[in-house]
This record gives C-alpha cells, sequence and structure tokens, in this order.
C-alpha cells in the first residue's frame, strides 16, 4: 500500500482532499499544514506520494521537493499560472480547479507505477558483502578438494542446500565450513 501524505495551507482543503482519497480506496498517512511537519512524516516512511499546494505556510512546494525522501514522489494542485514553472522538476501537476475524477485517476496512476517501481526493486537480487562472497567461496574450495566436485557443483551444492534449509547462501556456506572443518 502506498503512503500518501497530503499538505495544504488551510486545513478544511486538506481533510476534504484526504476524505476524496479515503472514500476511493488509498491510504492517506498524514495530513499537514505546513512542509516542516510533511518532511517529519515522510522520514518515517519508506516511499509515499505528497499531494499538496503551490505554496504552503513555511515554504513552496519546489522547497518540500527537494526535503522530501528519495522514494517519494509528488501532485502539485496549483493554478494554472504556477504550473509552467514546475515543468521538467519530476513534479507531476494538475490544474486547479481540479474535479474529483482528475485527482483520482492521478494519483491511482501514481500509485500504479510506484507498486511497479516496488516490484522490481523486490525482484532485483541484493548485492552480497565481501565477507559473504569469500565464505562462499571458501565453501566451495573445501567441497571441490573434500568431495571432488567441480566449482559449478559445489556452487550448486551449496545453492540446492541453501534453498533446502530456507537459508541465504553465505550461512548455508557457514555452516558447511563449520561442519567440514570441526577445529
Amino acid at each position: 500500500m502506498i503512503n500518501i501524505i497530503v499538505v495544504f495551507p488551510k486545513p478544511e482543503n486538506a481533510k476534504s482532499i484526504k476524505s476524496l482519497l479515503v472514500r476511493n480506496g488509498f491510504h492517506v498517512a498524514g495530513v499537514c499544514t505546513t512542509g516542516l511537519s510533511a518532511v517529519s512524516q515522510a522520514d518515517g516512511l519508506m516511499d509515499g506520494i505528497v499531494v499538496c499546494g503551490y505554496k504552503l505556510a513555511d515554504m513552496l512546494y519546489s522547497q518540500l521537493r527537494e526535503l522530501l525522501p528519495k522514494g517519494f514522489e509528488m501532485l502539485l494542485m496549483a493554478q494554472g499560472q504556477y504550473l509552467n514553472e514546475c515543468l521538467g522538476n519530476d513534479i507531476i501537476c494538475l490544474q486547479m480547479p481540479v474535479k474529483a475524477v482528475e485527482l483520482i485517476s492521478t494519483v491511482r496512476m501514481m500509485t500504479e507505477n510506484m507498486e511497479r517501481s516496488r516490484r522490481k526493486r523486490k525482484q532485483m537480487p541484493k548485492e552480497r558483502s565481501r565477507e559473504d562472497t569469500e565464505v562462499i567461496k571458501d565453501a566451495k574450495a573445501l567441497l571441490m578438494v573434500r568431495n571432488n566436485m567441480t566449482e559449478e557443483e559445489a556452487h550448486r551444492y551449496i545453492q540446492k542446500s541453501s534453498m533446502d534449509s530456507c537459508t541465504d547462501m553465505a550461512e548455508t556456506a557457514q555452516m558447511i565450513l563449520s561442519m567440514m572443518n570441526p577445529s
């Protein structure tokens, strides 16, 4: 679920946007009237979307964008005269007054893109530390000497044992080393 933070200087505007989003199935993690409180809320979250106006009580949308953590996207809702300056800033813009259906479809598009990005990140293999790589290398070398395996066979053995025991390869390699070298 993607977290949404709604930031508008007038609390009634922020609450009505939150209400609209919640009624349409979105998770609104917070409602703020200042950029600083939005940044504070965002710091506790991994990623999300900030829906905001052009001018907040303590800063402009552009300053807020610079202060947001890396995983956050911004949806700016402003008068047409302000939207030209945000072009090319990696900010999605909606012209005020905005229709509810436009807001919902834009937020839906943004959340679907973020979900897709999350899935891609999860599918990417994690990089091993140098220590883990060394442990795996040592375990393969030991298997090759003691069990007369090729490097490929030793690797597959560690990999299969890792999957069978539901542990990562480095942990499995460490177990192999400790069992075969009980010193």
